[in-house]
Order: C-alpha cells, then structure tokens, then sequence
C-alpha cells in the first residue's frame, strides 16, 4: 500500500522556522522509551513521529533507553523494543542509554550542589508531599534546605558511596517552593536504589529521576528538537531550568508537548498492562488481545498500516479519542492490498453423472 504524503504539522512548522532562522542546520530527534515494558500502539505514533521528521529533513533520530529505575527494567524490554521499532521500518542512527551518562549526569549534580541549587534531604516520601503545598496553596521549605554547599556535598557523595538506605533521603533541586507550577517546587533529582542495574551491575546505588536525566541526556547528545506527550508540558519548564543553570552546549535542546495517542476501548497504560501479564490474565507481552506491536505482529497485522495509521490520526497540540474502528480500517486497507487472493470451493455440491455416452 502506498503510504499517504507526510502532512504538515505545528511540529514540522517549527522545524522549518528553525532551520530557516539558522538556529539548527541538521535535525536530531529521539525516541526515548522506559525498558520496563514492551511498547503498544501509541508508542507506535511516537516513533513515527520523531523517525519521520528526522528523516524528512536528512536528519537522524537516536534510540535511548531511559534506564534510571533498575527495580522495574530488563534487557528483555530493551530487545523487544529494538525488534519493534526495527520491525516499524526505522533505522536509529545510535543506540543510547542514559546509563551511558550516569558519571556525567552525577557531576552535573555536585555542580549544582555547589551553586547552591541543590541539597540533600532527609524527608520521608510521605512527609516531601506534604511539604510541597496543594495546587490553591504554596509549599513549606524542608528543613534541610538551607545546609551548606559542604554539608550537602558531602552527603550526596555518602548517598553514592552507599552509606545511606534507600527511602533516607534523596537530592533536591533548590528553586521555588511557592511556583505555581508544583513540578519547580524543589523537585527531586536523585533517589537511592540498592538493586543491581541490568547494564552498570552494582557500580551505582543512587539513580536519577526521569525529569533531570532526560534534558540532560538530550542535550549531551546534541538532540535539537525533544518531542513528548502532553502530559509532560508542565515539565518543560523544569527541563529548561535544569539546562540553563549548567553548562551544557547551545543552543540547548527544546522540548516540544504532542497529544499522545488515545484509543476506544484499548488499555494503554503500561503499568496496566504489565499487571495483566504477570497476574497471569493474559499469555505474555505478545498475546493477541494486547495492544501491544508485539502482538499485533503476531496477528498479522503489517508495520505499513501501523505508519499509515499513525499518519492518518496526525499531530495535534489538543487530547482527543481515537475510534478503534480507524485502526480497523487501516489493517484492513492494508491486507486488501496486499493479501493474495485465489478461488475455491468451500462446500462443494455432489454432482454424479449417469447418463455419460460410452466411449
């Protein structure tokens, strides 16, 4: 089936509004997925999203594991999603982790330790939330916010070397405690987690958060546009203060909120979906009543309708449901195009002839 022409989108108008400006001069997009899971359907418009407008341009797109929580990943993941986005027909340019970063990404920490940007605190999980204030009402400064830069750094280098348990305290950033936006009430950076890492083993003990790790990672390796989800949009302006207090390359990377995918009648949450599997409601990551690419692999389903589908639900700044009947119709499109077709007789009608002349 020949797929559809690429449409024009707000994301593509601000890559042609960069390139144009002479703020980039080659594109770089990435797909960052989590390897505690095996990715479903509206992973599949992320991918050809970020793919597709890398390719558009001439540029590259990097897939990078986001490997910050060794409680919940698996090498197993990791190769599924190779085998998914390969099997979609994307090719990365590199193949990152940010594990790869995790020296870098600790000594972007102390720099903000001695800035006085970050400090360790020794609340409880429990205690943080209700520090943190309510949506109508602003958050309560932790008592350890003002140790000093030695103090601080001296116990965040404790928390590396494993002297603390885990849930003791972790590593905070020091911004604003009254922000409107609860994401820059002194967010936390760093946790403590004594399991082996499926990649580093045993070397760290204490693992970033997603929302430090992930600009920092973009911007190490030059990503110029970092497309995510809406549900990340109040986390931009964290990731932007992040980079701009350390000295990462410029222009620093931006990041760009899309809304993700939302089908009817479909599971698609991954932790949802990872309890079905082992509570044993289901027979694995690529039974045929997942939405898994797995498993719509496994029913025949071909990755040209999976693109043509994710092209015709396009790019939207706005939440919206997407009808299973439209994934319907793109399968079927797809394998009335390409399906062989041969004539037979299913139930055939006896017919016994008599009266047929000798010789």
């Amino acid at each position: 089936m020949d797929e559809r022409p690429e449409s024009s989108n707000f994301l593509r108008a601000i890559v042609d509004a960069d390139l144009a400006s002479g703020k980039h001069t080659r594109v770089l997009t990435r797909f960052p997925p989590e390897p505690n899971g095996f990715l479903h359907i509206g992973h599949a418009k992320s991918i050809c999203v970020n793919f597709g407008i890398a390719q558009s341009y001439g540029g590259a797109c990097n897939l990078r594991f986001d490997d910050t929580n060794p409680v919940k990943e698996d090498e197993a993941f990791e190769t599924g999603i190779r085998e998914d986005v390969a099997w979609l027909g994307f090719e990365w340019a590199d193949l990152f982790h940010a594990s790869d970063y995790f020296e870098q990404l600790y000594a972007y920490a102390e720099t903000l330790i001695e800035k006085g940007l970050a400090y360790v605190d020794d609340l409880s999980d429990e205690e943080i939330r209700g520090y943190r204030g309510s949506v109508t009402e602003p958050g309560r400064p932790s008592p350890c916010r003002d140790r000093s830069v030695a103090e601080n750094l001296e116990r965040f280098r404790a928390m590396r070397a494993g002297l603390y348990d885990e849930g003791s305290c972790v590593l905070r950033a020091r911004i604003d405690m009254a922000s409107p936006n609860m994401k820059m009430r002194d967010p936390l950076l760093y946790r403590i987690r004594k399991v082996p890492h499926h990649r580093t083993g045993s070397d760290w003990c204490i693992y970033p958060f997603y929302d430090y790790a992930h600009g920092l990672s973009d911007a190490i390796e030059g990503i110029t546009h970092s497309i995510c989800t809406l549900e990340f949009e109040n986390n931009r302006e964290l990731y932007d203060w992040i980079l701009d207090q350390l000295p990462v390359s410029r222009p620093q990377p931006r990041q760009y909120e899309m809304a993700r995918l939302n089908l009817a009648y479909t599971v698609m949450s991954k932790r949802l979906l990872s309890t079905l599997v082992t509570e044993g409601h289901v027979d694995g990551w690529d039974d045929p009543r997942m939405p898994t690419l797995s498993a719509l692999r496994r029913r025949g389903v071909t990755p040209e309708a999976i693109r043509s589908f994710a092209e015709r639900v396009g790019v939207s700044k706005a939440d919206n449901l997407v009808d299973l009947a439209l994934l319907d119709h793109e399968i079927r499109a797809d394998l009335n195009h390409r399906a062989k077709r041969v004539m037979c007789v299913i139930d055939p009608i006896e017919l016994v002839i008599d009266n047929w002349p000798e010789g």
